[in-house]
């Protein structure tokens, strides 16, 4: 086989992504050109953010529901301390930063060490992270602090005279550094020997709960980090901003050929799933008659046809032991 079966997700989600884009280009005018595939980064830097750490947290065998309220809480934490009590932004950034690493990290050790399920706790961090948005307002907090505009507006010039965000440099920073750990560090090791078997990295003698708990812990710093960009994006904080991002982050890490039942995945696959995502949106505005709701309509048949095929790979090399 010329391809080995672990790269066949990733390789199928670039060949979709290509071949999506190449039929926007053949029907839409001005669709095949390098800005259309900067905006995508541009719309969608912050779910980039966010879907690197979601990745480390499937390939680790776990799930985050949490990391859409957690980029609202930043959000509204970011606008009113910014706004309403004067401070300054080098202060409150890296705050914001440390508490959703420590965020993450708490319900990492819940996880662990109580044996709760993934799903349940970070369903309750969930609930929490937004209910504390409305403990700090019930409204709209608008930011016009110079630095968060100047950061909104700045372009960065690129050659052929297109142009991305400071947002999408963070997000490419974040990938690049997702991508080193993930594979060129004893943690990127680690975390897929987890999600491969827990029972089999305890055996092997590594630091299961250290590398739970960090999975976690990434997934709660990059959520922040998601939620920084996010409030570059929209000048404002709000309870009601990123909901529902949680899903479209599972859905891209799962689209990027990361298997929801852990011990595969890739972040470059995340990259394009996330690209996938930015690409249906675009096409659809292209349109101009259709519903945005079609996203999700198309989202969801991916998302579906992508489980299914997950589960035709892990069923035949076990038809073929037995």
């Amino acid at each position: 086989m010329l391809l080995n079966r672990k790269y066949l997700p990733i390789a199928v989600t670039v060949f979709l992504f290509a071949l999506m884009f190449l039929a926007g280009a053949f029907r839409y005018t001005g669709f095949f050109s390098l800005q259309v595939f900067f905006n995508l980064l541009i719309d969608n830097a912050f779910l980039l953010i966010v879907a690197v750490g979601m990745t480390f947290v499937i390939v680790s065998g776990g799930i985050d529901l949490s990391v859409g309220s957690m980029i609202a809480l930043t959000t509204m934490i970011s606008a009113s301390l910014v706004q309403e009590q004067g401070w300054p932004p080098a202060v409150v950034i890296p705050l914001v930063l440390v508490l959703g690493t420590l965020f993450g990290w708490g319900m990492g050790a819940v996880i662990h060490y109580f044996k709760i399920q993934p799903f349940i706790v970070t369903l309750a961090g969930m609930f929490l992270a937004r209910g504390l948005c409305y403990v700090i307002s019930i409204n709209t907090i608008t930011i016009d602090h110079p630095f968060y505009q100047k950061m909104a507006q700045t372009k960065v010039s690129l050659p052929g005279g297109s142009f991305v965000s400071i947002s999408v440099l963070i997000a490419l920073v974040v990938v690049a550094a997702g991508v080193y750990v993930a594979h060129y560090t004893r943690l990127g090791r680690n975390v897929y020997a987890l999600g491969g078997s827990e029972q089999s990295a305890l055996l092997m003698g590594l630091p299961v709960a250290r590398t739970k708990i960090a999975v976690y812990a990434i997934s709660g710093f990059c959520s922040a980090l998601a939620g920084v960009v996010f409030t570059f994006y929209m000048l404002s904080g709000y309870g009601l901003h990123a909901m529902g991002l949680e899903l479209d982050t599972i859905a891209s890490v799962v689209i990027g050929g990361t298997l929801l039942t852990g011990g595969v995945g890739y972040v470059a696959g995340t990259f394009f799933g996330v690209l996938i995502q930015g690409v249906i949106q675009t096409i659809i505005s292209f349109e101009g008659t259709l519903s945005s709701w079609w996203t999700k309509i198309v989202i969801g048949l991916l998302l579906f046809l992508f489980i299914l095929f997950q589960r035709l790979l892990l069923v035949r090399p076990a038809a073929r032991k037995l």
